[in-house]
């Protein structure tokens, strides 16, 4: 088993990324928005942001742009909605994981559609449900922070103006991603929750498409070049995410300006505590980072080199720290901008495919 795990920093210098749809408390006015936040008892507020809201926003970063990536269509009901749930023909099927159930399927109308369409794959039998290979943290704020509430009008209609507030802050985010590649381009057909990927009209699909059979894991498995294709893809477009709420007024950049990433052995994280807030500025905790690096490859848990991405100009005497670790750490380290370390790596997986197997 390999995962690829990555920590990211996001730096919003005004922002106000995922909004909680509560009314700000002791508001001015009754039109507001309010941002996520949770407490830590003794210390203060963090901001944070979802998962869901980050998935999203890969997600419409690689639909932008998709290079060949399969986006797969919504459906909806009257309560529900999903995707086609064919993780042969559909990319982030795949790699995102799906929930769909038996239901009224004549109903479903295509996300953005107004007729009624049927989906394009249909349901036999129970639920089909796959666990996301893609596993991504809630993005919190590495320190807490005050919450600003800001007051505006709307002005262009005659009359008084209608008023509104909203919230925002400054604060860097930590989250944490983390690609099980094993599972990537595998799907199975155990009665499980959450492992039953494929009904028998997807098993017959399977078999037409010549994927391989896995029997003693009830599963089928596409070619290795075409699971690296999409793990790939996936991958260089971390360094590109775009998205979040209140653009239009604060048009917040959520490209990492930090990361460190690597493929290793098990799904367990090593690069969680490396990262603090002292005197309002980050700090990177180099001696966390040795110890961690000589742990992880002394229980031959690290099977790639180590990817660190900086941003220039971005906390330039913690970056600096890096030349400052022991010249073993240094040779296992390959450093650049982000958008540079997730090519590399992209490159480093597409050398060694059996990291899939």
């Amino acid at each position: 088993m390999a995962y690829l795990t990555s920590m990211l920093l996001i730096d919003v210098s005004a922002g106000a990324l995922n909004n909680s749809g509560e009314a700000i408390p002791n508001a001015r006015t009754q039109n507001t928005s309010s941002v996520k936040t949770i407490r830590k008892r003794g210390v203060g507020e963090y901001p944070y942001f979802t998962a869901q809201a980050y998935r999203r926003w890969l997600r419409v970063t690689i639909d932008a742009d998709p290079q060949g990536w399969d986006m797969s269509p919504v459906y909806r009901e009257e309560k529900v909605a999903y995707t086609d749930a064919n993780p042969i023909r559909y990319w982030d099927d795949d790699l995102f994981g799906y929930m769909r159930a038996p239901g009224k399927e004549k109903k479903g109308k295509k996300d953005g559609e107004t007729a009624a369409v049927e989906p394009s794959t249909p349901l036999e039998g129970s639920a089909i449900t796959r666990i996301s290979p893609l596993r991504v943290s809630t993005f919190v704020a590495i320190a807490p922070t005050y919450i600003t509430n800001d007051f505006g009008v709307m002005s262009r209609q005659e009359g008084d103006p209608t008023p509104f507030e909203h919230q925002f802050y400054r604060a860097t985010f930590q989250g944490l991603l983390s690609l099980d590649l094993a599972n990537a381009g595998t799907f199975s057909y155990s009665r499980r929750t959450g492992f039953q990927n494929l009904d028998n009209h997807r098993i017959q699909q399977a078999k037409d498409n010549g994927l391989e059979h896995l029997p003693e894991r009830l599963a089928y498995r596409l070619p290795v070049d075409e699971r690296l294709k999409r793990v790939r893809r996936l991958v260089e477009a971390i360094p590109l995410v775009q998205g979040g709420a209140k653009q239009t007024l604060h048009y917040t950049d959520t490209t990492p300006v930090m990361t460190i990433a690597a493929v290793t052995k098990y799904g367990n994280h090593p690069f969680n505590f490396l990262v603090d807030e002292k005197n309002g500025q980050v700090v990177f905790n180099t001696d966390a980072f040795a110890r961690t690096l000589y742990s992880v490859v002394n229980s031959n848990q690290l099977l790639s080199r180590v990817y660190v991405g900086w941003k220039p100009g971005f906390a330039p005497d913690q970056e600096a720290k890096l030349s400052e670790l022991p010249e073993d750490i240094q040779q296992r380290l390959v450093v650049g901008t982000p958008l540079d370390v997730y090519q590399w790596l992209s490159e480093e997986l597409a050398q060694n495919p059996d990291w899939l197997d």
